[in-house]
C-alpha cells in the first residue's frame, strides 16, 4: 500500500514582517489551525509527546510556532549548531519545487539553533552570521501537569535570505515539499515524532522521500 502524503495549506499574512516585535509575532499566530505531529515512526519507551505546529508566512519571512507537552525535558545547548537533537527538539525541513537538496532547521527550546543544506545527510553549514538572523522566541514557563509536567512553545521567524541557494522573493503559489519534527536524543526515554509517516528501520529525518506536500496559499 502506497504512504499517504500529507499536504499544508500555509496561510499568507499581508501584516506579517520579518521586523515586527515579539508580540506582535505571537498575536500572528491566534487564528491559525495547529498540527499535530501525530506519526510515531520507532516507538519511544514513555508517553508519547503531545507536540503541534502552526505556520504562515509573509513578504519576507516564514513563521513557525511550537507547541510541545512532554514527559521529561532537556535544555543545555546555547551555540548555534551545536548537537540541539540531543535536547528537547523541533524541526522543519523544506526543499523548494524539484529540487534534491532542502534546508533542514533544527532548535532546542532555548531557540538555539542548527541549520543545514544538502542532499540527505551531506550537509552544507551557512555562515552563522546567517543563521543569527532567524528569530527564536521562546517560551519554557507553561504550568504542565501530572502525565505532561514540561510544557514549552517557540516561535521562529526564518527570514527568506536564509533560502540561500535559491533567489526567494516570494512563496506565493510555490509548491515545496517538508516535513516537521520533535526529537530528544539524549532524554532519559528518547521519542522520535513526525508530521508525514516516514518508513525506515532505524530513526533518520533525513528522508525527503517521505516529505509531505507546502503549498503556500
Amino acid at each position: 500500500m502506497k504512504e499517504k502524503i500529507n499536504s499544508l495549506f500555509i496561510p499568507y499574512l499581508p501584516t506579517a514582517s520579518y521586523i515586527d516585535r515579539t508580540d506582535g509575532i505571537n498575536g500572528l499566530f491566534l487564528a491559525i489551525e495547529p498540527h499535530p505531529l501525530a506519526y510515531e515512526p520507532w516507538l519511544g519507551r514513555d508517553t508519547k509527546p503531545k507536540v503541534e505546529f502552526k505556520m504562515a508566512y509573509g513578504d519576507d519571512a516564514v513563521f513557525l510556532k511550537f507547541l510541545v507537552r512532554e514527559k521529561h525535558f532537556r535544555a543545555t545547548f546555547k551555540q548555534i549548531n551545536d548537537p540541539v537533537w540531543n535536547d528537547s527538539c523541533v524541526e522543519f525541513f523544506i526543499g523548494f519545487e524539484d529540487d534534491g537538496a532542502y534546508y533542514n532547521f533544527e532548535f532546542n527550546a532555548l531557540g538555539t539553533p542548527v541549520v543545514g543544506y544538502g542532499i540527505d545527510k551531506e550537509r552544507e553549514i551557512p555562515d552563522a552570521e546567517l543563521i543569527k538572523k532567524i528569530k527564536c522566541i521562546p517560551d519554557n514557563n507553561i504550568a504542565g501537569n501530572d502525565t505532561f509536567p514540561f510544557n514549552w512553545e517557540l516561535t521562529v521567524v526564518i527570514p527568506f535570505i536564509l533560502f540561500y541557494k535559491h533567489r526567494v522573493t516570494t512563496l506565493k503559489g510555490i509548491n515545496c515539499r517538508g516535513n516537521f519534527y520533535k526529537c530528544g536524543d539524549k532524554l532519559p526515554e528518547p521519542h522520535f515524532l513526525c508530521w508525514n509517516n516516514i518508513i525506515a528501520d532505524t530513526p533518520n529525518f533525513h528522508l525527503p522521500q517521505y516529505f509531505g506536500k507546502l503549498i503556500f496559499q
